[in-house]
């Protein structure tokens, strides 16, 4: 008992370790592309074939990686609410957040878009992790017709799309080139975009 509960501490310490080393060299300026695994290991202080028993490929690395990175987001984002009377404001000053949540990591987040353009797997669960975003999004829209704060004409659906989706282009775009000082421009103009084009749409 005592010697597996050591065994596991020392696997997680080595993934720890390893998952550090990567993401020092990504913060470092090295491009997720040119990242190699032996690099990684040398890094990391470990045989190359000790890091293959813990991540098979690369991409496998990177998205353990990114693990948290949407979670992070998305609880910053469930704390607002658009029922509050300062809802719009306050809706800037989250967003605002949220890219500087992002800007904190940039480099995690620059090798996740990287690798999603040309790895169709990553890709597709990077994009599966906006969903909650969405579903979030819908339930406000819904609330909102039913409320009579916006209007009926608005697709729950498609609004969310365009509001996550595009959203979270933006924010990337600001995070990976933007200057910083103007994050709160950028906050809030995405804000009132939001806001007016579809939480509280006029009829």
């Amino acid at each position: 008992m005592i010697d597996d509960r050591g065994a596991d501490e020392r696997a997680a310490a080595i993934e720890a370790g390893v998952l550090a080393a990567a993401e020092r060299l990504l913060a470092e300026g090295t491009s997720f592309s040119a990242l190699s695994m032996q690099r990684i290991a040398d890094e990391a202080g470990v045989a190359r074939s000790t890091l293959y028993l813990y991540f098979k490929e690369k991409s496998a690395l990177l998205i353990r990686l990114a693990s948290g990175l949407k979670s992070g987001s998305y609880q910053l984002m469930s704390t607002w609410s658009p029922d509050r009377p300062d809802a719009l404001d306050r809706l800037g000053d989250t967003l605002e957040e949220v890219i500087g949540y992002y800007r904190q990591r940039r480099h995690v987040l620059r090798a996740m878009l990287e690798s999603a353009d040309r790895d169709s797997t990553v890709g597709q669960l990077w994009a599966d992790e906006l969903d909650p975003f969405e579903e979030l999004s819908r339930r406000w829209i819904r609330q909102a017709q039913a409320a009579g704060q916006t209007a009926a004409g608005v697709d729950p659906a498609t609004a969310s799309q365009v509001i996550v989706h595009g959203g979270f282009r933006v924010i990337a775009h600001q995070v990976l080139t933007g200057d910083p000082d103007r994050d709160a421009t950028v906050a809030r103009e995405l804000a009132a975009n939001q806001w007016y084009g579809a939480f509280r749409r006029p009829g």
